[in-house]
């Protein structure tokens, strides 16, 4: 195998092949990248749950493929100088040469690394990167840690007529984001489950402004942008029933500033920590939210302004959970909705579309 390419483009496919290489494998091979030269050069990094590969443009003078330690190679071309990096294998060993750099290292037999799996498309639809990232970015954090419902360790994809909706829910939170897409191919509403873990990956590779297209296969999910493809496994499960879980029928509605209700937490907050827990109390009055809370070290209290009148509603709250929305959500300006202290606060734009909905289920307080 013998190839020349720029460095800049051999190390940026390097750098998003190998956040899908596995760190530690009883497969020696799967620590590794598959270099693979043929009438492209391909780059390829797959744990078994994820796989990333990358097509790089170089000049190709003799085909073959290797696989190389991502470690070791991805450090290697990152501090060559920039230039233009020749690449040559005889047998395992590969010569690498940049410049007046020179490094020879031992590959491994690419008939060891697993193969990728193949997406067969059933369904596909199209967005822009910017909108997809916005909405993963905006609803990973409710995606849930917790493995005994492994389908709630994903993010929902719930395709629509021409909308996209993207749910996360963890047993204490729900976050939902509404987009329309570009095109779409298949049926007219589909829906599949993509796992948390690969979703932050397809965050960091939608870095373009072009489009990105989800593709929905039989077991897998392939995300494809420019010269990259992302194909993780589908979580299989029943996802809970978002549209039922989310009370609309509320009797209770304020609105209020993102940045300012958020500014109140966090000084509230700064007693709280993962020592010494301890609940928000919020008490909803005619415009203005006071938030209290009190922890072995001392108390703290603070008020917000808010639009309408929250009745004198006092609800308790996990302050992570409520900042996580606050910092999440799309909009400078929000309307909460309430129905009493036990049942969740929904959280939504105070203007314009409902693009996104978050709720938060509340914290029973102790009697004062």
């Amino acid at each position: 195998m013998k190839f020349s390419c720029e460095k800049a483009l051999l190390s940026a496919a390097v750098a998003v092949t190998s956040r899908a290489v596995a760190a530690k494998s009883s497969i020696p091979a799967m620590e590794g990248i598959l270099v693979e030269a043929g009438a492209q050069l391909r780059l390829t990094g797959y744990n078994l749950e994820t796989g990333i590969q990358a097509t790089v443009p170089a000049e190709i003078t003799q085909r073959g493929s290797l696989v190389l330690s991502a470690r070791l190679f991805g450090e290697i071309v990152r501090k060559m100088p920039d230039d233009v990096v020749v690449f040559s294998s005889n047998g395992y060993m590969v010569n690498i040469q940049c410049g007046l750099s020179q490094f020879n290292i031992l590959g491994t037999d690419p008939e060891e690394f697993p193969e990728l799996p193949t997406v067969d498309q059933q369904n596909s639809l199209t967005l822009p990167q910017p909108t997809l990232r916005s909405m993963i970015s905006q609803t990973l954090f409710a995606v849930s840690d917790n493995e005994s419902r492994p389908v709630h360790t994903g993010s929902l994809f719930d395709v629509e007529g021409n909308s996209l909706t993207v749910v996360s829910v963890d047993g204490y939170r729900l976050a939902l984001r509404r987009e329309e897409v570009v095109e779409k191919k298949g049926l007219e509403n589909f829906s599949f489950v993509v796992p948390g873990s690969a979703l932050s990956e397809v965050e960091k590779i939608c870095s373009g402004e072009e489009n990105i297209t989800v593709t929905q296969g039989a077991r897998h999910v392939m995300f494809q942008t420019g010269e990259i493809v992302l194909v993780c496994r589908r979580l299989e499960g029943e996802f809970l029933p978002y549209r039922n879980a989310i009370p609309r029928n509320n009797t209770i509605k304020v609105e209020c500033d993102t940045r300012a209700l958020l500014s109140s937490i966090e000084r509230v907050s700064l007693i709280i920590s993962e020592k010494l827990k301890s609940p928000l109390r919020c008490v909803f009055g005619d415009g203005m939210v006071s938030i209290t809370t009190k922890t072995a070290i001392g108390d703290a209290a603070d008020q917000c302004p808010i639009k309408g009148d929250g009745e004198g509603l006092e609800i308790g709250f996990n302050n992570k959970y409520l900042m996580d929305a606050l910092k999440n959500a799309p909009a400078d300006k929000l309307r909460l909705e309430f129905t009493s202290g036990v049942a969740p606060c929904v959280i939504l734009p105070a203007e314009g579309e409902e693009k996104f909905v978050y709720m938060v289920l509340p914290v029973r307080l102790k009697a004062n």
